[in-house]
């Protein structure tokens, strides 16, 4: 087998799969511990769907269409139907971003932010260590994503969009 290397030296191809700024906060609030995490658009939404199947067998869902302004939301869901239908949308997700999804029980939840942001909030401290076990570097602070966008700075993704309907159609969310 010959490996033929490109114009692109090889840390820029490393750099796409994994940015050198995957890190995460880790504060504790009154009732609550949150973490916000911040990486590239395809490790976000991977870590956010891999996380997931640290919560309990039944989980409430969330989801906010920003193009569209359409949300649904389900109580007491299983847990690997909601695996499912988040594997569906791993790359549309991470292609457009735009939509906002929280899965969440009564002591856990997890969201993941229209700018492909993830934040965990939680009663109890577990995140940290589970975060620490994939990789990622507490940080005392990192550069947010959220306050550069609105809803309307996001291009048009009808792949998105309609993968997201079926999403929610495919584990009977309730349209509000």
């Amino acid at each position: 087998m010959v490996f033929f290397r490109g114009k692109q030296p090889e840390q820029s191809i490393w750099r796409r799969f994994r940015s050198g700024v995957d890190g995460f906060t880790f504060i504790k609030e009154t009732d609550y511990y949150a973490a916000h995490v911040v990486a590239n658009a395809e490790r976000v939404v991977d870590l956010f769907h891999l996380l997931t199947g640290e919560l309990p067998p039944a989980v409430d869902v969330a989801i906010v269409d920003k193009r569209t302004g359409r949300t649904w939301r389900g109580e007491a869901l299983a847990l690997p139907d909601v695996r499912d239908a988040l594997a569906r949308l791993k790359v549309p997700l991470a292609t457009y971003g735009g939509v906002e999804i929280a899965v969440y029980t009564a002591d856990d939840q997890l969201t993941l932010n229209p700018q492909l942001e993830l934040f965990i909030y939680a009663r109890t401290d577990r995140w940290l260590y589970i975060l620490q076990g994939k990789g990622l570097q507490e940080e005392r602070a990192i550069r947010s994503k959220s306050w550069k966008f609105r809803s309307s700075d996001f291009p048009p993704a009808p792949e998105l969009v309609d993968a997201v309907a079926t999403a929610a159609a495919r584990l009977a969310l309730t349209a509000e």
